[in-house]
């Protein structure tokens, strides 16, 4: 499996790091990509090895850590999305829920990182947050054929999910698919599977049945078992489809 969203690079997994690693191999786990938060995460990333896991990272200034946008930031995000290490630009995207104080200046680091992601190639990834109509109008207007990625930690409705898709974009799967509630699963089954990916968010947003807990990587296997039930088919063939369209969407070595 691969887990196209994971923060493990945070400090909220020093103390058992390890121990997490582990529990991720024996899950099934083979890559973790790595959205930054913000200039300081590709250091913190840097300091990630195991045997068994290959890690990915990105580079990107998450909504809620934009304040104002400073004067070489274009420049500098542009030096980071360029190094051949890095193969995604992210995460960034708008997020109203927090605070509105900053939102212009949401809006024009998304631009930057949409720009930065047609340069490079390399595909984008979006966090909305209560923002979704802007969002997918800033999208569509910047697009212009060479921009892709994905919707992280999607739960819009089947409408929104179609949009997005049209725009080339891909739907982050994550721990709200399997929140008996909230009705993720039902707008899922009416989408295309082969636009999904699998992600986790950790440390955020655990599914069920680990819900309220610190999420980890592992805790992906819920989501894929999940999300076979949905399409009726073996979990080891959805986890083969949506470990090939990332593998795709990401240009990852090594992965069939």
């Amino acid at each position: 499996m691969i887990d196209t969203h994971s923060h493990i690079y945070l400090s909220d997994f020093d103390k058992d790091r390890e121990e997490i690693m582990q529990r991720a191999v024996a899950a099934g786990v083979k890559s973790i990509l790595m959205p930054a938060i913000d200039i300081g995460s590709l250091k913190q990333m840097d300091q990630l090895t195991h045997d068994s896991i290959t890690f990915y990272k990105m580079a990107g200034i998450h909504p809620c850590d934009v304040k104002e946008v400073a004067e070489n930031f274009e420049e500098l995000l542009l030096e980071l999305c360029e190094k051949e290490e890095v193969i995604g630009v992210g995460e960034t995207g708008l997020d109203y829920y927090w605070s509105t104080d900053f939102v212009n200046d949401q809006k024009i680091s998304l631009k930057i990182h949409c720009c930065i992601a047609k340069q490079t190639g390399k595909p984008i990834v979006l966090h909305n947050r209560e923002s979704t109509d802007e969002l997918l109008d800033l999208i569509e207007t910047e697009q212009d054929g060479r921009l892709k990625g994905i919707w992280h930690c999607f739960n819009g409705t089947v409408e929104e999910g179609k949009r997005a898709i049209d725009m080339g974009l891909h739907l982050g799967i994550g721990g709200v698919v399997t929140f008996k509630n909230g009705g993720v699963d039902k707008t899922v089954a009416q989408l295309p599977l082969d636009k999904m990916v699998l992600e986790t968010d950790a440390p955020y947003l655990a599914p069920s049945p680990m819900r309220g807990k610190r999420n980890e990587p592992s805790f992906i296997k819920y989501i894929a078992e999940k999300l076979a039930d949905i399409f009726k088919m073996e979990v080891n063939e959805l986890v083969n489809k949506t470990s090939l369209t990332a593998s795709k969407l990401f240009s990852l070595d090594g992965i069939k």
